[in-house]
């Protein structure tokens, strides 16, 4: 389908984009790459009457460590995290996450923050930001503030940002010394959306046991969801087959999928529980190197 009418606007710069959407108001929707707001549009999901082109804003698009956090800005397209040697090295679950996203044309325009701010639970990224316990940095007209992670999705494409929010970058805390993480998701054909997927990261202290954990779910409920049970198995202890088998069960019995084409209820909770399984055996081989 056709996208209904809209006009199209090109903010050069964040106090651009604010004043703009604020003199635009709520029928106003910010773009970065459009991979998310587009299809939308196509099906008349969305129908904004007017379109503010946030791409060109420099100084949003960045990966770097600094003090004690790994800081991405929010226009970082998905191929840029997919060659990063920082990434790539010492955060291998962006790199398991990126290449399952759509495709190589789709990865060049897509963007980590448009990713997120969508507040679609089929999206990947969001399962990553939960799992490595992210804070998403907002600027808008009272100026830049912070918010974590388990207080950003509210709902069904709902989310914490205001409607003149913009999301300018996303903060997670630096790799520790013994940690790991991996994700993976199941789906019908190359690019569509997961019929399941889990994102796993956690931290051994030096004695191998388990320091933090994170666990985090993709498609699977009406928002991005952490299921915070199956975490409460490993945290602290050594992580055992038999813990690992136990996490995996608490993570499909809380997840809240519906039967749909990609599959029922019931498939979608055995592919939780084996995918979760899968993803921890990786993420703990990954803290152990």
């Amino acid at each position: 389908m056709i996208p209904a009418n809209f006009t199209y606007h090109k903010a050069t710069s964040l106090k651009d984009a604010i004043a703009l959407v604020q003199s635009l108001g709520e029928e106003a929707k910010f773009m970065s790459g459009g991979h998310s707001l587009l299809p939308m549009m196509k099906l008349r999901f969305a129908t904004p009457e007017h379109i503010i082109d946030i791409s060109k804003i420099e100084g949003l698009s960045f990966i770097k460590e600094e003090g004690d956090l790994l800081k991405i800005g929010a226009m970082t397209t998905q191929t840029e995290m997919e060659y990063s040697d920082l990434l790539r090295t010492k955060y291998p679950i962006f790199s398991d996450a990126v290449k399952l996203t759509a495709d190589p044309s789709v990865r060049n325009l897509g963007t980590l923050g448009g990713n997120i701010a969508h507040g679609d639970a089929a999206n990947d990224q969001p399962a990553l930001m939960l799992a490595m316990r992210a804070t998403v940095v907002a600027e808008g007209p009272e100026g830049r503030r912070s918010i974590p992670i388990d207080e950003f999705f509210h709902g069904f494409y709902m989310t914490a940002l205001e409607p003149a929010d913009i999301l300018v970058e996303i903060h997670i805390p630096k790799a520790g010394k013994h940690s790991g993480g991996a994700y993976h998701k199941v789906e019908r054909k190359v690019g569509d959306y997961a019929t399941a997927g889990v994102a796993v990261y956690l931290e051994l202290d030096d004695d191998g046991l388990c320091k933090e954990i994170g666990i985090a779910l993709t498609n699977v409920s009406a928002v991005p969801m952490r299921v915070e049970r199956a975490e409460e198995i490993l945290r602290g202890k050594e992580i055992t087959g038999d813990l690992i088998d136990q996490a995996g069960v608490a993570a499909s019995e809380d997840c809240e999928p519906t039967s749909d084409l990609r599959g029922s209820e019931a498939y979608k909770r055995s592919l939780v529980n084996t995918i979760t399984k899968r993803m921890l055996n990786k993420a703990l081989e990954r803290a152990r190197q």
